[in-house]
């Protein structure tokens, strides 16, 4: 049957990230619709965002489209030309290959919700704009590497 119910979806909580930037992450949960449904050819994902959580890292990627919509409360997308405060109905999309690292901030005291869409590239690099940090996914595993493209062994 191709509906889903989100209350049967299992909560994805943590990061893939290495420490210490996956503890950044701590407030901020999602489900995973698109896999829920059985999707392969993109994403679709409901981020939860509680009070002062943040998505992720700023970040673009180099293969894959990424559309957000707010669905719920508000929050703050900063992006490289600033931040802009979106509220439930307001949309963002980035397109692959645009070197604009941008994350969702929620700066107020009630959860916030956005609706994530995005291809899943066969291979897929983000760069993350204020770390020196980038990520390489392929065949569903991560590899960390710094800008230049040697691992990652921590902050430097």
């Amino acid at each position: 049957m191709p509906v889903i119910d989100p209350a049967k979806v299992p909560v994805k909580t943590g990061s893939i990230y290495p420490s210490p930037y996956a503890e950044m992450m701590a407030r901020r949960s999602s489900l995973r619709l698109g896999d829920a449904g059985g999707l392969t050819q993109f994403g679709v994902n409901l981020v939860t965002l509680e009070p002062g959580a943040m998505s992720s890292l700023r970040h673009w990627h180099l293969n894959e489209d990424e559309f957000v919509m707010v669905t719920e409360g508000e929050c703050v997308l900063v992006e490289d030309a600033g931040e802009t405060v979106l509220r439930a109905g307001d949309c963002a999309a980035f397109p692959a290959n645009t070197p604009n690292g941008h994350h969702f901030i929620n700066r107020t005291d009630r959860v916030a919700r956005f609706l994530v869409v995005g291809s899943k590239a066969p291979h897929e690099v983000a760069t993350y704009s204020d770390v020196d940090l980038r990520v390489e996914v392929s065949a569903g595993r991560a590899r960390f590497t710094y800008k230049d493209g040697t691992d990652w062994t921590g902050p430097r």
